[in-house]
């Protein structure tokens, strides 16, 4: 049975759901947080680095220094069947998945969600706007952040966004471009940014060519299905990273004439010195319109883009809910058991834990059910255009 056979089949047996598989990727900067509920030895991946992320719903390959085939992919579960990924699902039924209407319009899902679980803050960075990712045949990475509660936040908790106003307004790029020649001591730059503490259910958005340090709180993140990124400081603690992280999506003919400036021109100067950067990019929960029900609440928790959006979906214990949408979305189960559209679900198991839901199944409406003692959390990420309600921040100017 080829790909799209077994995927129309699993579509009818489950009334258009797809259950998915965790996909597991592993990055070299920092050691794991071990807040991802794997075993303690299974977080150790020699060379390749710690597992640090889950990617929910993938359809993104991870761009490593040591590439492994098909990591960051999601897996369907097919219950003894073949090995099939989302990716190839998608591309073999994009009408039943995505809809007819939409994928004439959209190439694929559009949008990435990710857990990332790091031990202390991460590198000071940069992921690249349009105009200079499809200069490599890729594609901008925004993205968005929400910092779920009751975990443990780790000893950073802040995120280092942006740089100083007055870098911006006196045009000092020279600056920055001394920093990365220096690259033993690019933690330096952090000086230059101010920093934000990460609070529980709490979140940002940002578009790319921003420079940011995200802190140590066990984030979830929603950004456009892509992994492009350029590392702007090189020295963690006692570790110094190959300078191959700051340069690996940089034409090579911009570095060769114009070296670390090459680097500092694909920052979005004016937006890393907004004076207002916090009023611009904070995204507290805002509930929907007629989101809340007998013992149920819906959230938005990332908004302010056409891109992607995405809401937290609430139920006490014995409510019930049924749950309809505009489009295609996943979603995992941050908390508590239950069943979604009659399959059982629940937090904190890798095989009930992530459902794919295709448009005409969202249109329909799935019910959810809260069968245990805990409040169900449920978290649903949807891709570009499908959400035109979702909220947009008051611009600050």
């Amino acid at each position: 049975m080829d790909v799209k056979d077994s995927i129309a089949k699993l579509l009818a047996e489950n009334g258009g759901l797809l259950r998915l598989k965790p996909a597991w990727v592993s990055r070299v900067f920092l050691p794991p947080g071990k807040r991802l509920g794997l075993p303690d030895d299974a977080y150790d991946v020699g060379e390749r680095g710690f597992i640090t992320e889950r990617w929910i719903g993938s359809t993104t390959e991870a761009e490593n220094p040591i590439h492994t085939q098909d990591e960051g992919l999601s897996f369907i579960n097919t219950d003894g069947g073949p090995d099939i990924t989302l990716k190839a699902a998608v591309e073999a039924l994009p009408d039943e998945i995505m809809g007819a209407d939409y994928a004439s319009t959209h190439k694929g899902l559009g949008r990435l969600p990710k857990i990332f679980d790091n031990a202390d803050r991460l590198p000071f960075h940069i992921h690249q706007r349009q105009q200079d990712a499809e200069k490599i045949g890729k594609k901008s990475k925004e993205e968005s952040y929400y910092f779920p509660p009751g975990v443990p936040l780790g000893p950073h908790p802040e995120t280092f966004f942006g740089l100083h106003p007055f870098i911006v307004r006196q045009n000092r790029k020279d600056v920055i471009a001394k920093y990365l020649e220096d690259w033993e001591n690019t933690d330096r730059l952090l000086a230059l940014s101010r920093a934000y503490i990460n609070m529980p259910d709490d979140g940002f958005h940002l578009p790319p060519g921003i420079l940011h340090a995200p802190g140590s709180a066990l984030t979830i993140e929603l950004q456009e299905d892509s992994d492009v990124s350029g590392m702007f400081q090189g020295k963690l603690a006692h570790t110094l990273l190959d300078k191959s992280v700051l340069t690996r999506d940089i034409p090579p003919e911009e570095l060769e004439e114009l070296g670390m400036m090459a680097a500092v021109e694909q920052l979005d100067w004016e937006a890393n010195g907004d004076p207002y950067f916090y009023e611009n990019h904070h995204t507290p929960p805002v509930i929907l319109e007629g989101g809340r029900a007998a013992g149920c609440e819906e959230w938005w928790i990332f908004y302010n883009t056409r891109k992607y959006s995405g809401t937290k979906l609430i139920l006490r214990p014995g409510a019930s809910i049924k749950s309809v949408d505009r489009g295609a979305y996943n979603i995992l189960v941050w908390n508590g058991e239950g069943t979604f559209g009659g399959l059982p679900i629940k937090s904190g198991d890798h095989v009930l834990g992530e459902i794919m839901v295709t448009a005409a199944r969202a249109r329909a409406g799935v019910n959810v059910v809260n069968m245990g003692t805990e409040d169900l959390f449920i978290i649903k990420f949807f891709g570009p255009d499908i959400n035109d309600d979702a909220p947009a921040l008051k611009r600050f100017a």
